[in-house]
């Protein structure tokens, strides 16, 4: 999730597409929170993994 918003940042950043800019920073953020959410061992959504 993480690496699909930094995608849509470097598009909507080239492409000067406001909406996919948003959408990645969206996405990089929600990434990031499983992902720290993960990391410390904690279910995130009634689950153990999020692959």
């Amino acid at each position: 999730m993480i690496v699909l918003g930094v995608v849509l940042l470097v598009i909507g950043f080239l492409a000067k597409i406001s909406i996919l800019w948003t959408i990645g920073i969206v996405l990089v953020v929600v990434g990031a929170i499983l992902a720290i959410l993960g990391g410390t061992g904690r279910r995130v959504g009634g689950r153990a993994h999020w692959f």
